[in-house]
């Protein structure tokens, strides 16, 4: 897959950097840079692009407000957060409007690229430390119900497949886990997704919080 990359930070000399980095990936067709959410808003509306690296801290448009006017021209298109710090209020509120992810500025430039890659072919980025972080935000944040109208929608396999997405477990795991064959886990992911009407991944674990799939601890 050749993935086209839109990159979004005010930081002229960062910037460069993470561009120069991804073009040398074999896998990166494409890597365009702007320095404001509000131009990257501008090439979304102009022209096509996979992934979104965003940064979440910038002055007018900042990574919040970018990724929500961007999901809202492109809903399927992928936005992965870039932070200097780690998940924060910031991050997750761009999480909340529809980003696939987040990844910290420090990460390895083979992290980045991966991290763009995965993005665009399987929908998000969350690594198991990355998840227990979101999961605390969760906690912290959301009531959790009960309704059996919305739990209803799962079968009892589908169930088991997304309390194990809701912990940051990748397919190989669930397989492992359930004693499934990839192409089974695939095919029970894309029905959980569909059936809870979210982008990826990253939504499952704050819908299985927020509609009493799994139960906070403590």
């Amino acid at each position: 897959m050749s993935v086209r990359v839109l990159l979004v930070d005010d930081q002229e000399l960062l910037r460069t950097a993470i561009a120069l980095t991804l073009e040398r990936d074999a896998r990166i067709a494409e890597v365009v840079a702007v320095a404001s959410g509000e131009a990257a808003v501008e090439h979304v509306r102009a022209h096509a692009v996979d992934v979104v690296l965003m940064d979440i801290r910038m002055p007018g448009m900042d990574g919040i407000a970018a990724t929500r006017e961007i999901l809202r021209i492109r809903p399927r298109l992928r936005v992965l957060i870039l932070t200097t710090f780690d998940l924060d209020e910031y991050v997750y509120a761009a999480i909340r409007e529809g980003a696939s992810g987040f990844l910290t500025k420090d990460a390895t430039p083979q992290a980045l690229a991966d991290a763009a890659v995965t993005v665009a072919e399987e929908g998000s980025v969350l690594s198991p430390r990355a998840t227990a972080a979101l999961l605390g935000f969760v906690r912290d944040g959301a009531p959790t119900v009960d309704p059996p109208e919305v739990l209803a929608r799962l079968s009892p396999r589908e169930r088991e497949v997304a309390r194990a997405l809701a912990t940051g477990a990748s397919n190989d795991d669930i397989a492992r886990r359930l004693f499934l064959s990839a192409n089974t886990v695939k095919t029970h992911v894309k029905a959980v997704l569909a059936k809870l009407d979210v982008p990826d991944r990253v939504h499952v674990v704050i819908w299985a919080y927020e509609n009493g799939l799994l139960r906070p601890r403590g």
